[in-house]
This record gives structure tokens, C-alpha cells and sequence, in this order.
């Protein structure tokens, strides 16, 4: 595969300079033309060691504007990083629409380094680049550029850069000792290379191999590409939309056909007024304790509340916060996205509030908007909602792998009975803010959104992150179930250690990540 980048490519010193400018023009413009875009360039430098990747780097942010360009290195996991899902760091590294990021290795840093240096073998590593296509594939469904590059160079060349690396100061750091076997294995570097982009080279996000030898022509390869890539994507849509299969929501005629899970649930169940007081201050205190052991252990856990409105979900939570030292949680209320949210993939605003490892997070609506009120209310497109059900899924794969105890919630209340609070909430002063327009509204929609709510339990509730449907036309009985079921779930994950965490698939990133515990 690399014997194209050792043929020895040059470029002379007069017409570096004149494809320089003319380049660097160029990219301007281009850049000009991606910020008035909705896409975002995500191009990602890895490659062989002493192949110049700092250097190449340096001079795209000199032909560049900067303003629209941020570079990211992943060294050293950070204290915040440890804590958290792998894929965290790079969450927050991805370029809102209409700016470039420049990634020093990326997601494949970690496994590249990993399989090198023994930690993990061939089907670790392979497991682990499916997770990265998948993911490449979400970024890029979301209009997202990814360009790869790959600077290589011959083992000759290679041990030379390395001893002159070696007597400069300024790139020690590049000898530590956990890099100077490099040069000495070689031939297992390029076979990890080749097999890493054998697995994740797709048309949708494809690598490049440069030939870095000559540094002149390696920088002007690298600026050509880039801007042949932005140009070419600026120029039209590749992301495709698949063909319009039948919408579920269309309610068919026959009426034994339009029963739902929801429709299976007992909404009689109720609980005595003194029961309830018994059960609520046992569980709120084993609530506290199993939060304060969480916290010790290191373990997150994250709470998904959705269900109809007026569901009863903030007196649910309100019953848990109760519980809860206020230093050990956060309720994160979600509404429409802001413009920066909505400036990145849906996703993101879900990963940037994930917390550090042993405390809790309670997501008040949450990621599944998007199979719901946007779908329901047209806010996404039906290529946009369907392959959400596969990204939920692996962003809830990963939050469990990582340790985190993970439960979901759908609370539901009779037609009658949102009724009846619907019109409790108008006559009340005090609680006519949690009244709208929108609420009515939502009303007249009810079949297609039980439709929805049907299809997205189905297909989202998996071992690792089942949904629990709770009756809520009793308020007290719903708030039990709630608070029974989270006790359930703690002491059950706090159970388990990291290895039994997750599918029990094992990738070259869980791998670091059991190692750095």
C-alpha cells in the first residue's frame, strides 16, 4: 500500500513559490465561501513518526485564516478526560458549520498506538475501526467533510529525520521513550498503518497517503488536496438521501393494528397516600446512599426522563434531586437547540453535559427529540430520523462501556387524565407557565406521536439501555415506580465491574481505557 510514497517526489525551491501563493489564494477564498456553508471540515494528520506532521500543520494555519481554524493534538488523556467516554475529547473538538478543524491523529491515535505498542491484537483493533466508520458516517449524514491524510516515509528516510529530531531541542518531546521504538519496529507500524486504513478508507470519508520525503512537495499535496476536497464539497451535495420507505405514523385503518405499547400499560395502578409517604422516604434515603457509593466508586449515572406532557416528569425528578446532595447532580432541561447547538450535530449538546465519572446527570427531554417532536413536527428530514435509532443506540453503547449507569423513563397519562391536568393548569395561577399553545396542540397529534413513541422503544430499548414505561395517571404511584426502579438499576450496575461492562466487545479503545484505571 505505501509504495507509492517512497518514490521520491520533489518540488524545486522557484515553483514551490509560485503554487504557494496561487494556493494560498485559493484556500482563501474557499474558506471565504465554507463560513457562509453548513459544513464543517474536520481533517485528520496522522502518518508514520518524523514525518513532518507539526511542520505541515504550521504552515496550512499560515496559508489559512486562522479565525476559522482550530487545531487540536491528542496527547495525554486529561483528569476530565479519564472520567468520561473516549469519544468525549473529540465531541468537543468537532468544528461548528462553516470552520475547519485540524486533528493531530484523531480518533485513530489511540488505536494505532495501542495495537504498536501490544495492548490489544487484530480484532480489537478492527472492532474498534468499525466504531470510527460508524462514526465517520454519522459526521458526514450531518453534511460533515472528513478528510484523512497519511504522511509516510521510507525506513531510510525515517531513521535519518529521527536523528536529526534527536538533536533538536525543540523536538525532544518527539524522543520520549515510548517513541523511540518507532524506528526499530518499522515494519509492524506500516502493517498497523495499512490495516487501519484498509478498514476505515471510505468514499465518504477517504485517506489520502502523502509522500513526506520532500517537504516542499509534502505541503503543497497536502494544500491541493484540502482545497480540491472543500471545493468539490462546496459544489454539491454527496450526502445522498435513501428512498422514502412507508411512514409508521400513518396510522392504518384497521384498529387492532394501531395498538402500541403504550396501550398494554395498567393506568388503574395507584398507591395509598400512606404507602406512598412510607416508600418515598425508604427509597429517598437508599437514593442518597447509592449516589454518595456511586460517587465513591467513580461511577456516572445518567438519567433520560421523557414522556407526554404533562406526564408527571418534573415531580419525578424533584423527587430524586430531593434525595440527592446537590454537589452530585445536574438537571439539564432540554428545549430547542440554540444557534451554537444547532451549529453542530444534534448529538453534541448531549455530550457536552456528560459529567465527570460519580456523578449524576438528569437529562429533562433528551437526544430522543429527534425520533420524536422533530419527526412528529417535520424539524427533520426522514433520512435525519431514521439513522438516529443506530446513533442513540452506540452513543448509549458507549456511555455504559465507559461505567456509567444508564436508565430511561417514559412517563404516560391516559388522554383523560392530561385533560384534566391540562385544564387544572389553566385555572391554577401558579401553574399556568406550564401550559402553552404548543401543549393543545400536541393533543391533536397523539396517534402519530404514540406511533412514534412505539417505534422508538422498540427499537432503542437494548440490554445495556432499556426503556421503563411508567403509569403515570396516579402521581404517587408513578413516582414510586421511578424511584424503585432507579434503586434497582444502581445497585445492580454498581455491581459490576468495568470488565463486565458494555456488550463485552473488545475494541483497542477500551483497552487504553482499562488500562489508565
Amino acid at each position: 500500500m505505501f509504495e507509492a510514497t517512497k518514490v521520491g517526489r520533489t518540488v524545486g525551491k522557484d515553483e514551490f513559490k509560485a503554487q504557494r501563493d496561487e494556493l494560498r489564494t485559493e484556500l482563501l477564498e474557499a474558506q471565504r465561501q465554507l463560513k457562509e456553508s453548513n459544513i464543517p471540515i474536520i481533517a485528520i494528520i496522522a502518518g508514520v513518526e518524523a514525518a513532518g506532521k507539526g511542520e505541515v500543520v504550521n504552515r496550512l494555519n499560515e496559508w489559512l485564516d486562522t479565525r476559522g481554524v482550530q487545531t487540536f493534538a491528542f496527547w495525554e488523556l486529561s483528569d476530565e478526560e479519564r472520567e468520561r467516554p473516549r469519544y468525549w475529547r473529540f465531541w468537543r473538538a468537532l468544528p461548528p458549520r462553516g470552520e475547519i478543524a485540524i486533528l493531530f491523529g484523531g480518533w485513530y491515535l489511540a488505536p494505532i498506538e495501542q495495537r504498536f505498542q501490544g495492548h490489544c491484537d487484530d480484532a480489537a483493533l478492527d472492532a474498534e475501526l468499525a466504531r470510527i466508520v460508524d462514526f465517520e458516517r454519522m459526521l458526514t449524514q450531518d453534511d460533515a467533510l472528513i478528510v484523512k491524510f497519511w504522511f509516510h516515509l521510507s525506513e531510510k528516510d525515517q531513521k535519518r529525520r529521527l536523528k536529526e529530531l534527536s538533536r533538536d531541542d525543540r523536538s525532544r518531546w518527539k524522543m520520549l521513550p515510548e517513541k523511540s521504538n518507532f524506528s526499530e519496529q518499522y515494519h509492524l507500524f506500516e502493517h498497523v498503518g495499512e490495516r487501519v486504513i484498509r478498514q476505515s478508507d471510505r468514499g465518504i470519508a477517504p485517506w489520502y497517503l502523502v509522500e513526506a520525503e520532500d517537504t516542499r512537495y509534502r505541503d503543497l499535496t497536502l494544500g491541493k488536496t484540502l482545497l480540491q476536497a472543500i471545493q468539490a464539497r462546496l459544489g454539491q451535495r454527496v450526502v445522498t438521501e435513501p428512498a422514502t420507505a412507508p411512514d409508521p405514523l400513518q396510522v392504518p385503518e384497521s384498529p387492532s393494528a394501531q395498538i402500541t405499547l403504550l396501550d398494554q400499560l395498567d393506568m388503574t395502578q395507584s398507591l395509598p397516600k400512606d404507602e406512598y409517604k412510607e416508600k418515598l422516604k425508604l427509597l429517598q434515603q437508599e437514593v442518597n446512599e447509592l449516589t454518595w457509593t456511586a460517587y465513591k466508586k467513580r461511577r456516572t449515572t445518567v438519567l433520560v426522563f421523557e414522556g407526554v406532557d404533562a406526564g408527571g416528569k418534573g415531580g419525578a425528578i424533584r423527587r430524586i434531586t430531593s434525595a440527592v446532595d446537590a454537589r452530585l447532580y445536574r438537571t439539564i432541561p432540554v428545549a430547542a437547540p440554540t444557534d451554537e447547538e444547532k451549529a453542530h450535530h444534534y448529538l453534541w449538546r448531549f455530550w457536552r453535559h456528560i459529567p465527570r465519572a460519580g456523578h449524576m446527570i438528569i437529562y429533562d427531554r433528551s437526544w430522543y427529540g429527534r425520533v420524536l417532536v422533530e419527526r412528529v413536527e417535520g424539524f427533520a428530514t426522514e433520512a435525519e430520523w431514521r439513522r438516529a435509532y443506530s446513533e442513540i443506540n452506540d452513543f448509549e453503547e458507549q456511555l455504559v462501556e465507559n461505567g456509567a449507569i444508564l436508565m430511561k423513563f417514559w412517563l404516560q397519562v391516559s388522554d383523560e387524565e392530561q385533560l384534566r391536568r391540562f385544564k387544572d393548569r389553566e385555572d391554577t395561577p401558579y401553574k399556568r407557565y406550564k401550559i402553552t399553545d404548543e401543549d393543545w396542540r400536541n393533543r391533536e397529534k397523539w396517534p402519530r406521536y404514540k406511533a412514534a413513541v412505539n417505534e422508538m422503544v422498540a427499537r432503542t430499548s437494548t440490554e445495556y439501555a432499556p426503556w421503563t414505561l411508567v403509569e403515570g395517571d396516579d402521581k404517587q404511584f408513578a413516582r414510586i415506580k421511578v424511584l424503585d426502579t432507579l434503586c434497582d438499576g444502581m445497585r445492580a450496575g454498581l455491581k459490576k465491574e468495568h470488565g463486565e461492562l458494555g456488550t463485552g466487545v473488545v475494541r483497542c479503545g477500551d483497552m487504553l481505557r482499562a488500562d489508565d484505571r
